[in-house]
């Protein structure tokens, strides 16, 4: 035997309250929604028909209650439709009826009129349909799953309007204030008229126009209407208004561009409205990833919403629709490239990282803004237009901290090196010798960079002979072996450089001393190789320190000056101390004060 399932409607109303929808503030919208859809159904039998949506407030201050009045002049439901739609939970005429023109109406689910049950313990709806010799019928629904129905006496004007009086705890929900608050939240881009009354006081909620849908007569007068709207959203005086269009999901609105600089990190929220019914104001996915410089205000008349109906689905409409959107955002900075150079530059200023990252993966784009972005390069802050206008190869290193070891020794012998530690920027000039193969590109390190400095003459080479020997012998353990060479800065002791196979055993050696035996004989098998590779440790031969220690004959304190230079120079590389390392540091730390207390008092050191 089949069996029906039984729908408890209080819990119901608790899921929907607590989980569903946003708050019990939804009510409104919902009640919004089911009017401008019974407007529009009636506009499809009568074009000619001027929808309207009325809403009054009748207060009783004595018994602090209140009874909100919401009605409009649709399409109306007879009794057979008010058993079908209103008493069926998931019933929605939208869906059954007009499935086939199911874009014209906000809603699909059914199961909106539910929503005031959040703030009221009873609804009471008086409609009259369209339909010829239609009667006026009253229905009551209640909380706990009951209704009834009745056919009224008096005639209505075709239309529907709902009774709510507010319970307990939901007083605020009724005030006029906050029903003109709520009304021009979730109806302010409504195109029928919504007025709300109490007493003799009316007030229209939906005077305004949104500007993307007024006629301007010049550029400059649409930009300025397009800040004053934003100014008036997010209290924000924007940098700039770009207007947004997309074919896909019938898509309009206005992109507002940032005036500061947002983290990478961060994600705008944005306001967005489905068939002009506010659905969601602080949708994350609206646009593409790299649009974190704006914040939009967008309606869509033909992408789908949520159960909730407080966002899309992510299906392939709303995909296709974000990417015609991000083309809007990339017209409008080639068109300020190609018209206004001044105000391009204060914009990239801004908002870098965002073109940087719309660049990464646009190839047109790339080639025509390439030139015009920033970068750190150890010379200063410049384009990489004006870098290409001094140097015929660009030279950069992958990470901050490879940039900041060779920075000071790249500027002290005029190289300029561009900091591809950014977001973004290794990409964008590894990218370049494919767009534009004229132009050499190269990675460097600090081991390029010791290629370049300047190499003793015979005499300085057999003067230094004996340290070079020494030092060798000392940091072997260490399998790093010794250079003495010339270059800038003077105050530089000396410089620790790598290759990526010395490095790649150097974060072996690194993992192997903090994990178990397990792993520590998967990572002996990988370190295993025919010849270690080593780095290099070279002495500044202009640096008055080493020119001390190439003369100093006490070989234990020569041993611990150049274990600490050696362990100095990882540090400035940034470079992470192993375990043996890090005990090298203690000693020397140690050994040298030792050695200076015991200079004081005319002792020998002895390590």
């Amino acid at each position: 035997m089949d069996y029906n399932f039984q729908i408890n409607l209080r819990g119901l109303i608790d899921l929907l309250s607590n989980h569903l929808y946003s708050g019990p503030q939804v009510f409104l919208r919902e009640l919004l929604q089911n009017a401008v859809d019974a407007i529009t159904a009636r506009t499809q039998l009568e074009p000619d028909h001027q929808g309207r949506i009325s809403l009054e407030v009748i207060s009783s201050p004595e018994r602090n209650e209140a009874t909100l009045v919401f009605e409009d002049n649709g399409i109306g439901l007879t009794e057979a439709e008010i058993h079908q739609f209103l008493a069926t939970i998931g019933q929605s005429s939208k869906r059954e009826e007009l499935a086939d023109r199911r874009n014209d109406y906000i809603g699909q689910f059914g199961i909106g009129l539910l929503s005031c049950f959040v703030v009221s313990d009873e609804i009471v709806v008086l409609t009259r349909s369209i339909k010829n010799d239609a009667a006026t019928i009253e229905w009551r629904g209640r909380p706990d799953g009951t209704y009834s129905i009745r056919t009224l006496e008096k005639d209505l004007s075709p239309g529907t309007r709902v009774y709510l009086r507010n319970k307990n705890g939901c007083e605020d929900y009724f005030k006029t204030e906050r029903i003109c608050e709520l009304a021009s939240h979730f109806g302010s881009l409504l195109t029928y008229p919504i007025t709300v009354t109490q007493g003799n006081k009316t007030k229209v909620i939906n005077e305004q126009r949104p500007p993307w849908q007024q006629i301007f007569y010049s550029r400059r007068d649409q930009r300025a209407a397009l800040l004053a709207y934003g100014r008036q959203i997010f209290d924000i005086d924007f940098f700039d208004a770009i207007p947004l269009h997309s074919t896909i999901g019938a898509v309009e609105g206005v992109a507002f561009v940032l005036p500061y600089s947002p983290s990478l990190a961060t994600k705008n929220t944005h306001r967005v409205y489905l068939k002009h019914m506010l659905l969601c104001e602080n949708a994350k996915d609206v646009l593409p990833d790299w649009a974190f410089f704006v914040k939009c205000v967008i309606n869509a008349n033909d992408l789908r919403p949520t159960a909730s109906r407080e966002f899309f689905y992510e299906d392939a409409m709303l995909m296709a629709a974000r990417e015609m959107l991000g083309q809007c955002l990339r017209q409008y900075l080639i068109e300020l490239a190609q018209q206004d150079e001044e105000r391009l530059q204060q914009l990239i200023n801004l908002h870098y990282l965002a073109i940087k990252a719309l660049a990464v993966h646009d190839d047109e784009f790339y080639k025509l803004f390439i030139d015009w972005l920033p970068f750190e390069t150890s010379l200063g802050r410049m384009t990489l237009g004006e870098y290409r206008s001094a140097n015929l190869i660009i030279r950069y290193v992958p990470t901050r901290d490879q940039f900041r070891q060779i920075a000071g020794v790249a500027a002290s012998q005029s190289m300029c090196v561009i900091n591809g530690g950014y977001a973004y920027d290794t990409d964008l000039l590894e990218k370049l010798p494919y767009l534009f193969p004229e132009i050499q590109v190269e990675r460097v390190d600090a081991s390029d960079l010791a290629q370049s400095f300047e190499d003793l003459n015979w005499k300085e080479r057999e003067r230094v002979f004996n340290l070079i020997k020494f030092a060798d012998m000392v940091l072997q353990p260490f399998r790093c072996e010794v250079e003495i060479k010339k270059f800038w800065p003077q105050e530089l002791p000396a410089l620790y450089s790598t290759n990526a196979d010395a490095e790649f055993q150097r974060s072996l050696l690194q993992s192997k001393s903090v994990s178990n035996s397990v792993w520590s004989s998967v990572l002996d098998n990988l370190a295993t190789t025919p010849q270690q590779p080593y780095a290099q440790l070279c002495f500044n031969f202009h640096n008055p320190l080493i020119q001390k220690l190439v003369n100093l004959e006490d070989k234990n304190l020569l041993q611990l000056s150049l274990q600490m230079l050696y362990v100095q120079a990882l540090l400035l590389g940034h470079q992470p101390l192993n375990a043996q390392e890090m005990g090298l540091l203690n000693s020397g730390l140690l050994g040298l004060i030792e050695w200076g207390v015991n200079a004081q008092l005319g002792e020998n050191y002895e390590p």
